[in-house]
């Protein structure tokens, strides 16, 4: 994102399960990572006071200990925690039809980071893009200004790369499979509901999962119960040239006769998984959106168990979302998907979605 005056570019982790966006900053810099462009240093004139309305929907039990100055502190669910105040600065944001917008929104300082258990706040972005329902989601403020409506997709290539939108104007009119939004149990999670899980089309028997997308993480986390039947299904399923073994990217291992590339040379050897949400609404998990090979040529199961990082609910990650494109919107509360190559080509991206 390009934020300041002059604008500056800033590397940010899309993040669709939290609400408050920020960046690295110095301010001056308590705890800060190496990232890759210099740390954000905000003007008096940038601060958000205490009395305004988006640091009272942060926190509204909030005492103003400092009137000027809001101030915030996140904690994630790996334990990283993220802490500062909140400032306004303007985004120069692309439109379709190749002009820009200048956006004044509001997004967290943050002077002291602390990395989690994963190294979530790695040293290839300079802070995070929260897509969040809640108010201060940059996201809902882009629709409080009247500049895009409240709705936003992302398509992660398997290549890497791929894009992010905001607003509903390039969401393909058909073939996108919808489901309303639910109320999660826990937190204010975008959540197709309670799906069940099928393994090769064969139901796993497991009762159905509470579901939250989230851009956020990387893997696929899993509850105890749906985990192990995954994990059961998946081994006896596999054929004598897979041998278990040890790796230490990911719990759950196999190698083969020869050292694996790419997904593509595994992943026949694989079935997919599929979450049924009911009316006719259905997410494929094929091979290539649970498996990795590390750099050892190992292939490696990309679905984690939930229970030890204390997760009750079912998170699809980063690694299921891949080559689909994931449609959050908050206007007619639905979740979509779509498959489709999300590398960016010089043909329009509608091209990959027909």
């Amino acid at each position: 994102m390009n934020i300041g005056d002059p604008a500056k570019p800033y590397f940010l982790d899309v993040d669709t399960g939290s609400d408050l966006s920020w960046l690295q900053c110095d301010a001056p810099c308590q705890s800060c990572n190496k990232v890759p462009h210099p740390w954000y240093k905000p003007t008096k004139n940038k601060i958000v006071p205490c009395a305004a309305s988006l640091c009272t929907s942060l926190s509204p039990n909030k005492k103003c200990a400092v009137p000027q100055q809001c101030d915030y502190q996140i904690k994630y669910t790996d334990k990283a925690t993220s802490l500062g105040v909140l400032v306004a600065d303007n985004f120069t944001l692309s439109l379709r039809n190749s002009s820009t917008v200048r956006a004044n929104l509001t997004f967290g300082c943050g002077y002291d980071q602390q990395v989690g258990k994963n190294g979530a706040v790695q040293a290839a972005t300079d802070g995070l893009l929260a897509l969040g329902k809640g108010s201060v989601s940059l996201l809902s403020q882009l629709k409080q200004q009247g500049i895009t409506k409240n709705v936003v997709g992302h398509c992660f290539s398997t290549n890497g790369g791929g894009f992010l939108f905001f607003g509903d104007d390039i969401v393909p009119t058909s073939r996108v499979t919808w489901v309303p939004m639910a109320r999660t149990t826990s937190g204010n999670y975008y959540s197709p509901g309670s799906g069940t899980l099928y393994f090769d089309r064969r139901s796993l028997g497991v009762k159905p999962m509470e579901v939250v997308f989230d851009s956020g993480s990387t893997y696929t986390y899993f509850a105890a119960q749906p985990y192990q039947a995954t994990v059961s299904a998946l081994k006896a399923g596999l054929s004598k040239s897979l041998k278990e073994v040890s790796d230490v990217s990911l719990p759950l291992c196999w190698k083969g006769q020869k050292v694996f590339k790419s997904v593509s040379e595994v992943k026949n050897d694989f079935k997919s998984l599929f979450l049924n949400f009911g009316k006719n609404s259905v997410m494929e998990i094929p091979p290539e959106n649970y498996l990795i090979v590390t750099k050892y040529g190992n292939v490696c199961l990309g679905i984690l168990d939930g229970t030890a990082a204390k997760q009750t609910f079912n998170i699809i990650g980063d690694i299921t979302m891949q080559d689909q494109m994931i449609i959050y919107d908050n206007e007619k509360g639905q979740l979509g998907w779509i498959r489709g190559s999300c590398s960016r080509s010089s043909k329009s991206i509608m091209s990959n979605f027909p």
